[in-house]
């Protein structure tokens, strides 16, 4: 089997390319997520690397994550590896530029929200569609704030709307919509970061996220408990997944 995420080294390790490689869907099921851990625990090993660069093979970004492993018995596994995920993006201390065509969705979004910069494709669609599943998104809850603001942040985790990539550049969810994101990424990243002390960056990449970093200590476990203690066990997040797997409307009882 195809590993479902790689690392490779560009320009003589200027910069890494961690690559989601499980298209279409790119879905983020428990291999991938272990996948991106050990993809950015050797990406942070490339002491020239200016920069990681998160990309995607296939139409879609990333659907997200295995609806399947949202169950309630599956839940707190799931949560537990994707947190270490973003964790593991976020300890690499350098700058991340993501670029998405298609599907950037749910944990897919999650993903890309600590990057500096998201490049996206015409086609690309963003949103945490969790509601609509009876479930919520920890990780968007304290990032997304941070990157579009309370207000924008809460119509989007709150209503499941999924925009594309043209609003998403208005809401500041996307900083630039081109043709090839990827390329316009490398570009940027040449252009702009190259150029510095690959040492003097991540020492400047670790300072810049020092507010980040400690939301994701001290408020993103008390979520994962929120979601695995009261959340989880309730009937409409339980028949959220059954629905959505069945591809039938929910059936909510409000409990």
């Amino acid at each position: 089997m195809a590993e479902p995420v790689t690392l490779t080294e560009v320009d003589g390790g200027a910069f890494v390319e961690l690559r989601l490689t499980a298209p279409p869907r790119n879905i983020l099921d428990g291999a991938a997520l272990d996948g991106v851990v050990a993809t950015a625990r050797r990406a942070g090993a490339c002491r020239s690397a200016r920069a990681l660069l998160l990309c995607a093979d296939g139409p879609a970004f990333s659907a997200g994550a295995s609806v399947p492993e949202h169950r309630r018995a599956e839940a707190a596994g799931m949560l537990a590896r994707f947190h270490a995920a973003i964790r593991a993006l976020c300890d690499v201390d350098l700058p991340i530029v993501a670029a998405v065509r298609g599907a950037c969705l749910g944990g897919g979004l999650e993903l890309v929200l600590p990057a500096t910069r998201i490049h996206a494709h015409p086609d690309a669609r963003f949103g945490q569609p969790e509601i609509r599943l009876g479930a919520l998104a920890p990780v968007a809850s304290l990032l997304l704030p941070r990157r579009i603001g309370q207000a924008r942040a809460e119509q989007l985790l709150l209503s499941g709307r999924v925009v594309d990539a043209h609003a998403a550049e208005h809401l500041g969810l996307v900083t630039v919509v081109e043709e090839d994101p990827e390329a316009g990424a490398r570009a940027w990243i040449r252009e702009a970061l190259v150029p510095h002390s690959a040492s003097s960056l991540r020492l400047a990449c670790r300072a810049a996220r020092a507010g980040e970093r400690r939301d994701l200590d001290d408020l993103l476990p008390a979520l994962e408990r929120l979601y695995v203690d009261e959340l989880s066990p309730t009937h409409d997040a339980e028949e959220g997944v059954d629905a959505f797997l069945a591809k039938r409307p929910p059936r909510w009882e409000n409990r």
